[in-house]
């Protein structure tokens, strides 16, 4: 069985912030409509964190055993890939995290709703079960979406609009139309840093049949959806704090643009893909802080 640090590594720590991006600006929205529960905050929290190594253990599979996960991968060398986790060792990681992931859903569940919300019980079950299964099927299995170009869908749908207008449902029980441009941005910020990711390994996933959108799409165009996607995310973001403006104060999150603008200069200018690698982390770090700044706006 391999180390403690090995594990760690298998668990990409550095993808954790992004997962919970949604959650941290759901729970804000929440708390400006009076409805936050810290019980539901801590739970999705620990629900979403479970997915997402849940999702990293899946990756680090399916890759490893087709052979995708290869000296020619530009990236951070992977568990399997490494010889430091056997492909059962790593089975059996996935099967103790789905139970772990589908125990903390069902908990969130009915800390959330009791036994008063059936429908939504029962709807919030089907898309607990969707997302476990999506992020095995991710690269798990002979028709794998993420090596037929559907990644992008699955993370922006559960990265974006699940995560932000799921986890405000939770705390409100409705629908609110002030989560969807939040939902929209998250998403297509995490959408953007799988793209990224898909960019910088392009080379090697084609030669490996892993046909990403990076792949089908090709290095200019690539990069063209790129800027669409984080251009995209800011105007979006921008008009949330148009539509639902109060005061000023409201688009402190117009910092986080900064790093983001910065992000796309350097995409630009980019012609050697390893040098893409530590934009993943502050692509990810600045969505966070994104996250953070428009909800904390919607309560100065």
């Amino acid at each position: 069985m391999g180390n403690f640090s090995t594990w760690i590594s298998a668990m990409r720590l550095r993808t954790l912030p992004l997962s919970v991006s949604g959650i941290i600006l759901a729970s804000f929205l929440a708390k400006h409509d009076q409805v936050f529960n810290w019980g539901i905050c801590i739970i999705a929290i620990l629900t979403t964190l479970s997915l997402q190594i849940l999702s990293n253990f899946a990756n680090d599979y399916g890759d490893g055993i087709k052979g995708t996960d290869n000296d020619d991968r530009i990236g951070p060398q992977r568990a399997i890939q490494s010889g430091k986790i056997t492909p059962k060792q790593l089975l059996n990681a996935i099967i103790i995290t789905v139970i772990i992931t589908l125990f903390l859903a069902i908990l969130l569940i009915f800390v959330a709703f009791g036994s008063e919300y059936f429908v939504l019980s029962l709807t919030f079950l089907v898309l607990g079960i969707a997302a476990v299964v999506a992020a095995i099927r991710y690269t798990v299995g002979s028709s794998a979406f993420g090596y037929k170009g559907l990644g992008d869908v699955f993370v922006f749908i559960f990265f974006g609009l699940v995560s932000v207008i799921g986890c405000y449902v939770l705390y409100a029980k409705t629908v609110n139309f002030i989560t969807v441009l939040p939902a929209i941005t998250m998403g297509l910020l995490s959408t953007g840093v799988l793209n990224l990711n898909n960019m910088r390994d392009r080379i090697s996933d084609e030669k490996s049949n892993k046909i990403t959108l990076a792949v089908k799409l090709g290095a200019k165009n690539a990069k063209r959806y790129h800027y669409v996607l984080i251009i995209s995310a800011i105007v979006l973001s921008f008009l949330f704090g148009v539509i639902y403006f109060d005061s000023l104060y409201n688009f402190i999150y117009l910092i986080a643009y900064i790093p983001l603008f910065i992000h796309l200069k350097t995409v630009h200018n980019n012609v050697e893909l390893k040098l893409l690698d530590p934009e993943l982390k502050k692509l990810a770090l600045t969505t966070v802080l994104l996250a953070l700044l428009m909800g904390i706006g919607q309560l100065l």
